[in-house]
């Protein structure tokens, strides 16, 4: 291990004179692994292809033609031919729930059912299997698929009234519980709407209807997801293993409690982590900058060797199919006003500047224009009082963007991250969003070519498990506007379609400059870490509908592989 740590080191400084190099490896047997007759996209800056790479010690030695790789072939290289497929630097998710999405993939998944019927048939299957778990738990059920977004709980007391049930929507900002999960928590006609959240209700009696929106959601979310440590340990290290499978090699945890940076910790201690992770620890929005000192506490620099506590995570709103995410104008209709701010704006301001001056990267959760306004004045006020710096501020999300803001992330040095595979027109934008926006406004709704087109750093993730963690699906709809499976008819605002070379980059290079990771990983360049996926066909070469069903078929994390599609290589 200490020579593969002094071969690493060398090949770093050797990074411009690879015949020395090559003959250095000679010498020791030749590099650890090759990579040939593969198509490489680099993303290095001038974004060039080459046809092999050579790996020793964890990192790249070699990038070039198939002729020039074979002097770092030895007797102890592993030689994998790749026969044209694809070789891209590994994927980097921006903004992904990992702990939380590995645990979800051992609960009821209604995430691919279609109506009320099927929700309820799988619910009654799941308690039906599962007669000693103490809760029904289960996630993913599309919000329109219930008139006004607002599923009762006399459908659930039908089907499970001897157990509490707690059903979290795809969008992770409403939650169906039935009666017995209501009771567990206390809650009554009499119990008030918790600060910045809602409890929906009876309009006849008062009584609390099933379903709650965004804080009264931990109401009753607090008991039902009482894992235990253990439960965690082994969710994350499914949710770790289930990234790899897609490529994805770094990302962030978009909202980390203390318990969760525990879990975390456990699994880089037993070298199970087997990914690039910057935690964002939740800033608690009833609180002021007090707090900052506290979370303090937990900050760990060490970007890009395991495990950085750097993040912190701002809920500055909620979501537009529950009228919760904060707007400039009011919603449509007559309900909503114009949604919910958890923070007044001098409030937020002095957070933001606190967290800036103890050196955290300030991650920003904000779906309406009004959210993002209020992001992007806070990361003003913060330079305004601190000084400029590498602060590398980001807000995901961006559902709603005014077209006057868009040019202010660029100069203020902000990340737009962005979900791509949001942006088509399905239910929850045509039925929940469009409507209580309007024809003008609505020309804004993921504006990903307009951030592109302006110069400013633009990222993308997940949000998994609200959507899937496949990069391939996201990039397909980044390109096309349209549904990536073909399920929905229909384009979503083609002007804001963006080219597969501003995704890739979205997705690699630029979300490793959002973990402060790009002088070593992002990129396939001589000397970065070895952090490399391959496909099963050159993007570049096939039509942008058919990106989503390209495969991943080797995953590598510093040369070591994390992920193989069983049968596909030898």
């Amino acid at each position: 291990m200490a020579q593969a740590r002094s071969r690493a080191r060398g090949a770093a400084r050797l990074k411009h004179t690879p015949l020395l190099l090559a003959i250095l490896l000679a010498a020791c047997g030749g590099a650890d692994l090759v990579l040939r007759h593969t198509v490489v996209y680099t993303v290095d800056p001038e974004r060039r292809f080459a046809e092999a790479v050579a790996v020793d010690g964890g990192r790249i030695v070699y990038v070039g033609s198939d002729a020039g790789v074979e002097s770092f072939v030895g007797g102890g290289t592993e030689v994998i031919d790749l026969g044209g497929r694809m070789l891209l630097p590994g994927f980097h998710d921006s903004h992904a729930h990992v702990l939380e999405g590995g645990i979800s993939l051992g609960l009821l998944d209604l995430s691919d059912l279609a109506t009320r019927e099927a929700i309820l048939e799988a619910v009654r299957g799941w308690a039906a299997e599962h007669p000693d778990e103490d809760w029904v738990v289960g996630f993913g059920w599309a919000l329109p698929i219930f008139p006004g977004a607002n599923p009762g709980k006399s459908d659930l007391d039908a089907i499970v009234p001897d157990r509490p049930v707690y059903l979290g929507a795809a969008d992770g900002h409403s939650a169906w519980v039935n009666s017995r999960a209501l009771a567990e928590a206390g809650i009554t006609a009499a119990t008030p709407d918790p600060p910045k959240g809602r409890i929906e209700r009876d309009p006849a009696t008062g009584e609390p209807s099933g379903t709650l929106r965004e804080s009264a959601m931990d109401l009753v979310s607090e008991k039902a997801h009482d894992f235990g440590a253990w439960r965690a340990i082994q969710g994350l290290w499914r949710g770790v293993a289930h990234a790899n499978r897609h490529g994805v090699t770094s990302f962030v945890e978009a909202r980390a409690t203390p318990d969760y940076a525990r879990v975390y910790r456990v699994l880089d201690l037993l070298g199970l982590l087997h990914a690039r992770v910057t935690l964002s620890l939740a800033v608690d929005p009833e609180r002021g900058e007090e707090q900052v000192a506290e979370l303090r506490e937990s900050f760990r620099d060490d970007a890009g060797h395991g495990l950085s506590v750097t993040a912190a995570k701002i809920f500055v709103d909620g979501v537009i199919e529950a009228r919760t995410a904060a707007l400039v104008e009011p919603y449509l209709g007559g309900e909503g006003g114009t949604g919910i701010a958890n923070f007044e704006p001098e409030v937020l301001d002095r957070i933001v500047t606190a967290l800036d001056a103890a050196g955290f990267q300030v991650h920003f959760h904000a779906i309406g224009d009004r959210g993002v306004r209020l992001a992007l004045d806070a990361v003003a006020a913060a330079r305004r009082a601190n000084g400029a710096r590498d602060a590398r501020p980001q807000i995901a999300h961006l559902e709603l963007v005014r077209p006057e803001d868009v040019p202010r992330f660029r100069e203020l040095g902000v990340v737009a991250d962005f979900q791509p595979l949001w942006a088509f027109p399905d239910p929850y934008v045509t039925e929940l969003t469009i409507p209580v926006l309007g024809p003008e406004r609505s020309r804004w709704i993921y504006p990903i070519g307009s951030l592109v087109r302006s110069g400013a750093v633009v990222a993308a993730g997940s949000d998994w498990p609200v959507s899937s963690i496949d990069p391939l699906d996201a990039i397909e709809v980044a390109l096309t506007r349209e549904s990536p499976d073909g399920s929905v008819a229909g384009v979503l605002l083609p002007g804001e379609r963006v080219d597969l070379a501003a995704m890739l980059a979205a997705y690699t290079i630029q979300g490793a400059f959002v973990q402060h990771q790009e002088d070593f990983t992002g990129s396939i360049e001589v000397g970065k870490a070895a952090d490399l996926v391959v496909l099963d066909c050159n993007l570049f070469a096939i039509p942008p509908e058919e990106i989503s069903e390209a495969r991943v078929l080797l995953t590598l994390l510093a040369g070591d592989e994390v992920w193989r599609d069983p049968g596909s290589l030898r």
